[in-house]
Parts: C-alpha cells; sequence; structure tokens
C-alpha cells in the first residue's frame, strides 16, 4: 500500500459511522444506484427543448461556414 492509500485507510478507520467518508455497505449502494438510474431514466425520456433543437440546428448549419486556421481542430476533434 502506498503512503496516500495508507492515509485514506487510517482517516477511514477513525471516522465514526455516517461521517463523510466511510463506506456505504452494499444494500445502500444498490439501493442507492436504483434510484439514481430510476431518476436518470425519466430526465432522458423527457423531450428535448425545441429552443436547444434549434440552436443545435443553427450550430450545425454554421459549422461548415466556419473556417480554421491551419493545424486547428473542429469541436469534433477533425483538423482543418
Amino acid at each position: 500500500m502506498d503512503g496516500d492509500a495508507r492515509s485514506a485507510a487510517a482517516t477511514e478507520s477513525r471516522l465514526p459511522p455516517g461521517q463523510p467518508g466511510t463506506r456505504l455497505d452494499d444494500f445502500t449502494r444498490t439501493r442507492l444506484g436504483t434510484h439514481l438510474r430510476a431518476m436518470y431514466d425519466q430526465v432522458v425520456q423527457q423531450p428535448v427543448p425545441d429552443r436547444f433543437r434549434d440552436l443545435i440546428a443553427r450550430l450545425d448549419a454554421s459549422e461548415g461556414k466556419t473556417s480554421l486556421a491551419p493545424g486547428e481542430e473542429d469541436l469534433d476533434g477533425s483538423p482543418a
């Protein structure tokens, strides 16, 4: 174990239960993961607002009009 890992392990062993830095048991981690996935699924299924669709369409349309200097990369990482 390196110095950082030893220090973190020593700190965690001194903390009382419920304090920041303590580990969660398997049941709590599983339950938390289930709830987070359910919330994420709800957000993903919401429609994209019209404002965002319009903005994306404008960005896509202007993408071909912008010229980059030699050696610069586009937003997608492709070279000029």
